[in-house]
C-alpha cells in the first residue's frame, strides 16, 4: 500500500535534486585569484592550486597551535606597511578627484582619475 502511494507521487523536478551553486566561492581562498568556472559535479573548488591549498592548511594548523581564533588575520610588519601604502595611494587618488572637480576639470580628466581609483581599489583587493 505504501509503495503504491510513493509511486503515485510525481518525481521532484531535476533542479531540486542538484543544489544550486550560488554560494560557490569565485576566488581562491588563499591568494584571491579568480577561480575557473567548474561544472556541477563534485565538490566546489576553494583554491586555485595545490600550493594555495597547502599554504591555507599550514595557516590553519598554525592558528590551531597558537590559540588564535580561526578568522584571525596575521600580517607581518612588512605586509602592514605595504597595506598602509596602498590605502594612502587610494586616499590620494580620491582627494585628486575632489580637487579636480572643485577646479572645474573636464569629464575626460575626471574619468582618468576615477580609473586610477578603480585600479588602486583593485590592487587593494589582493591582500596577499
Amino acid at each position: 500500500m505504501r509503495e503504491a502511494a510513493e509511486l503515485a507521487q510525481p518525481a521532484p523536478p531535476a533542479e531540486d535534486l542538484v543544489p544550486a551553486r550560488r554560494g560557490a566561492p569565485k576566488h581562491c581562498g588563499w591568494c584571491g585569484r579568480r577561480l575557473p568556472e567548474g561544472g556541477n559535479v563534485g565538490r566546489r573548488r576553494r583554491y586555485c592550486g595545490q600550493s594555495c591549498r597547502q599554504r591555507a592548511y599550514e595557516r590553519r594548523t598554525a592558528l590551531q597551535r597558537s590559540g588564535l581564533p580561526e578568522d584571525a588575520v596575521v600580517l607581518s610588519d612588512t605586509e602592514i606597511a605595504a597595506l598602509q601604502d596602498r590605502l594612502f595611494q587610494l586616499r590620494c587618488a580620491a582627494e585628486d578627484i575632489v580637487t579636480a572637480a572643485d577646479d572645474g576639470a573636464g569629464a575626460g580628466e575626471l574619468r582618468g582619475l576615477a580609473a586610477d581609483i578603480a585600479r588602486a581599489a583593485r590592487d587593494l583587493e589582493q591582500l596577499r
